[in-house]
């Protein structure tokens, strides 16, 4: 059984398969729709993404999923950035790639350098992930993952604060506090007090080098589902109880669906939604020891898809005509109500189709962390024809728990979620399933060897 399908549970169903063979019987349980939170919304009979928007050009899974089931990538269409403090703008983007440079250097010395350098060094560390996965190798917790792929280095990553690792790689706090504020706070909502790790993951994918799925992101995890020929039950899972069968743990999944209550019994079950108690009611039972709660919070964040006219006034133009950002990042300032806003394009998006020009109604994406209220829309929009709000816990909290949750709950009950923990994008959750698939498949296997094996760089270089 998988519980979740979203993009961790469509993943998990479809490695479960690669690995176990076509003969793996997989009920996925869901309570809402297909996808989670790569979700649209309609404007104008038009579909946006509300959440779950860019995906970073290395995240080589998504890039596989997408040539697996026939998808495309979506038409980039070009547009402008810039962080605006509240008062007025710290950083514009301009069309010319040196003027930018220059900006930055001007401003900021050779800090965004550093910043780069500091990137480059996890991120070539992270993609060793593939080596190891490509050659059946899996780990049982999240701190063994990562310390096969920077040491200690990156167990500690996950425990002190972004800002603390920039500056000690000589990145100035005036950086800190405009840009890499900006960037955390659009991608997490959170301020620079989020764990090196996550901080890194997050300002990777602000680097440019993004793409999307035409048609919308969700149509990757319907399409794996449909791909693997998995049975989806339209129910939420309430708990799982252990029961044993000849020596070996069998689990009943219990749920409820439209039609009622019901039950069934698995050999294996993976659980991808988050199991802390702010986001769900899960009960475990006959589980000895039993299986402890997880600590932790998640961050409520606010999607607002407004479709209107901008007030470029409130941003220091009073001509709308001459406003030149499509995107606009925000400082961490207290009187600030949004996180950060964009004028996005649909999921479909045909050879014809152009942005509008600023001073027409266009769609715009507010991130915020309270609904905005009445007078928020009146100071970000001269006039708007319609407002749709998506409430979330996306992310963790990431100031609130110290120590990573387990993989492994049970013999072979496991628990995929807790990767966001680590860091929250799409590639997290795709190479977290790829895990939890080789996992589960290794220790039915018996095959301990390919299991938290030390020194692996070395090893998968000789096995080459």
């Amino acid at each position: 059984a998988v519980v979740g399908a979203g993009l961790g549970g469509s993943a998990a169903a479809y490695f479960l398969q690669q690995h176990f063979g076509p003969q793996v019987q997989l009920d996925v349980y869901e309570a809402a729709g297909v996808g989670g939170r790569l979700a649209t919304v309609t404007v104008n009979k038009q579909q946006y993404e509300s959440r779950g928007a860019s995906i970073h050009a290395l995240s080589l899974h998504m890039q596989d999923f997408v040539k697996i089931l026939g998808l495309k990538h979506r038409r980039e269409v070009a547009g402008k950035s810039a962080i605006f403090s509240g008062e007025h703008f710290v950083l514009e983007e301009t069309d010319w790639y040196l003027l930018n440079l220059f900006r930055l250097w001007w401003h900021y010395g050779i800090s965004f350098l550093r910043l780069q350098m500091w990137v480059e060094e996890v991120m070539e560390k992270f993609m060793r992930i593939y080596k190891y996965q490509a050659h059946g190798y899996a780990f049982s917790s999240l701190e063994e993952l990562l310390r096969s792929l920077g040491g200690e280095a990156f167990v500690n990553m996950t425990q002190r604060s972004v800002a603390e690792s920039l500056l000690e790689v000589g990145v100035t706090q005036r950086f800190v506090d405009d840009v890499i504020a900006a960037v955390l706070r659009s991608s997490y909502g959170q301020s620079v007090l989020v764990p090196a790790f996550a901080g890194a993951m997050s300002l990777a994918g602000a680097q440019g080098n993004t793409w999307a799925v035409e048609g919308g992101n969700k149509l990757v995890c319907s399409g794996l589902l449909k791909l693997t020929k998995a049975n989806v039950i339209s129910a939420r899972v309430t708990g799982i109880s252990l029961h044993s069968s000849e020596g070996r743990a069998l689990y009943q999944v219990h749920y409820e669906s439209a039609e009622g209550q019901g039950s069934a019994f698995y050999d294996m079950v993976v659980v991808t939604t988050p199991l802390h108690p702010s986001r769900s009611n899960f009960t475990f039972d006959n589980f000895d020891p039993p299986i402890a709660d997880f600590p932790g919070a998640f961050q409520p964040s606010v999607t607002s898809v407004v479709h209107g006219y901008l007030n470029s006034s409130y941003f220091g133009f009073p001509d709308p005509k001459l406003f030149p950002f499509t995107s606009i990042l925000t400082t961490d300032t207290p009187d600030l109500f949004f996180h950060a806003m964009d004028n996005i394009c649909p999921v479909n998006i045909s050879a014809a189709f152009r942005r509008k020009q600023p001073q027409e109604a266009a769609v715009w994406r507010v991130l915020s962390q309270q609904p905005l209220d009445k007078h928020q829309l009146k100071t970000l929009f001269r006039s708007y024809y319609s407002v749709q709000v998506t409430e979330w816990q996306t992310y963790p909290r990431y100031d609130a728990a110290k120590a990573l949750p387990p993989i492994v709950l049970h013999e072979n009950l496991f628990y995929l979620s807790g990767v966001e923990w680590v860091a929250s994008s799409m590639e997290m959750i795709a190479v977290a399933a790829k895990n939890v698939a080789l996992l589960a498949y290794n220790r039915w296997h018996q095959e301990l060897e390919k299991i938290d094996q030390k020194d692996l760089m070395h090893k998968v270089k000789t096995e080459l």
